[in-house]
């Protein structure tokens, strides 16, 4: 007599890319979640070991899906630069994020100060990094936290002339700054601010302007700006 085996299908473990919650609370965590990923992208943009993204599910821990964190930006270095629908860590020779930043608002501070906070450390990343585009619930509004033998301790922050602070990431390589309340990379390296492709368009639109106007000027008083 032959035995009969019964074939039980498994059901495949799902991991979303999505909630179907809104990116982000408002315009300015919007708008500096774009800016922040937009210049990393570009500064990392020859470095082909180099992943940048932001808002993207994280999961870390292979076949349970609720083990997830969903950070506003991160970086991680060691990693193929090739989009991704969300990140798993085990399919990613188990690199977790170098650097990770927040934006802060209303709805999300708990979980930046606490929860996120405690999984980041879990995980080993090493810089953690928030800011509070509103100053309504961070004081300083910009503010770094360094993993040492898995305690976070803050990065010390240096302040600079015109209502400027700034936080060296040892991670990056850059500054994050506080320039009149707005979120800025700045390189050392180069002595500039990071900008997006449409914030360089927007400078060289504007010096060019400039130039006619005073060409203009010029010939009004019967001078060649050529000549010059």
């Amino acid at each position: 007599m032959t035995a009969s085996v019964e074939y039980i299908p498994v059901t495949p473990i799902e991991y979303p890319d999505e909630d179907g919650k809104p990116m982000t609370e408002g315009d300015l965590q919007r708008k500096c979640l774009v800016y922040a990923t937009t210049v990393l992208d570009i500064y990392f943009q020859n470095r082909l070991n180099v992943y940048v993204a932001g808002n993207l599910f994280i999961y870390y821990e292979k076949g349970n899906p609720e083990s997830v964190v969903a950070p506003d930006v991160f970086v991680v270095f060691g990693v193929e630069k090739r989009d991704r629908g969300s990140y798993k860590t085990w399919e990613e020779n188990d690199k977790i994020p170098d650097f990770v930043l927040e934006i802060t608002s209303k709805t999300t501070r708990s979980k930046d100060q606490g929860a996120k906070k405690g999984i980041y450390a879990f995980l080993g990343v090493r810089e953690y990094f928030q800011y509070d585009p509103t100053g309504d619930y961070l004081n300083p509004r910009l503010q770094g936290l360094r993993l040492v033998e898995n305690n976070y301790f803050p990065v010390p922050t240096n302040n600079l002339s015109n209502d400027t602070v700034s936080l060296p990431s040892e991670v990056l390589g850059l500054e994050l700054r506080l320039e009149q309340g707005k979120l800025r990379f700045y390189d050392p390296a180069t002595d500039r601010i990071l900008l997006t492709h449409e914030e360089e368009v927007a400078i060289r639109q504007a010096a060019e302007e400039k130039a006619q106007r005073l060409a203009a000027k010029l010939r009004e008083l019967n001078i060649d700006p050529d000549s010059l």
